[in-house]
């Protein structure tokens, strides 16, 4: 028997498999796309933990953050649950343009200290996974387009294409990590959550 947690105003509907005081959410889960929802199974049991749905709406894309899922909808929204609430959502610009075609594949790009990178055609915008918070932005240059399907982690850097007419090779091949642009003597803005200090690394 499910149980539904919490209605919310983008459609949200998320249901688990048991009543919160016999939810064993300390255990391990991994979530991925299934049927039009995004479904948690308990990586031990292969049991059912939750299943978020979006009323007219279907999950394109599922990537794992700490003890969160985040997806992108095909409407162009991100969101992040836990399994008990739908923690945020973020609305991404022009998805109508883009996203029927591209099909989300690589939009969601994880990129570790608590940061994902949400890939586009027109910009790069990096999220703070645990409260949704816009960290920095990165617009394609003038007359070209960004390519998530063809992003790649090297390290800690994501090395996003960058395809441009005429333009020189180097120019076609962006590196970011959860600072921002990878760039000689950047002084990028700490990601911390609010009251737990600066970012100390250099």
């Amino acid at each position: 028997m499910a149980y539904e947690v919490r209605p919310a105003p983008y459609g949200d509907r998320l249901v688990r498999s048991a009543p919160a005081e016999r939810q064993p959410y300390a255990g391990k889960w991994t979530a991925r796309t299934r049927g039009g929802a995004v479904a948690a199974y308990d990586s031990r049991r292969g049991t059912l933990r939750w299943r978020y749905t979006r009323v007219g709406h279907r999950p394109v894309a599922v990537v794992p953050a700490r003890v969160q899922a985040i997806a992108l909808w095909d409407d162009g929204l991100v969101t992040a649950t836990d399994g008990r609430s739908v923690r945020w959502h973020r609305a991404l610009p022009d998805a109508a343009e883009w996203l029927p075609d591209q099909g989300g594949t690589g939009v969601l790009r994880p990129l570790g200290r608590g940061i994902l990178a949400v890939v586009t055609p027109r910009r790069v915008t990096a999220y703070r996974t645990a409260d949704g918070d816009l960290r920095w932005v990165l617009p394609a240059r003038q007359g070209c387009a960004f390519r998530p399907d063809r992003a790649l982690r090297r390290g800690p850097a994501l090395l996003v294409a960058q395809p441009c007419p005429r333009a020189a090779w180097t120019g076609q091949v962006v590196a970011v990590d959860d600072l921002g642009r990878i760039a000689p003597d950047r002084k990028p803005l700490s990601n911390d959550l609010p009251g737990r200090g600066p970012d100390t690394r250099t």
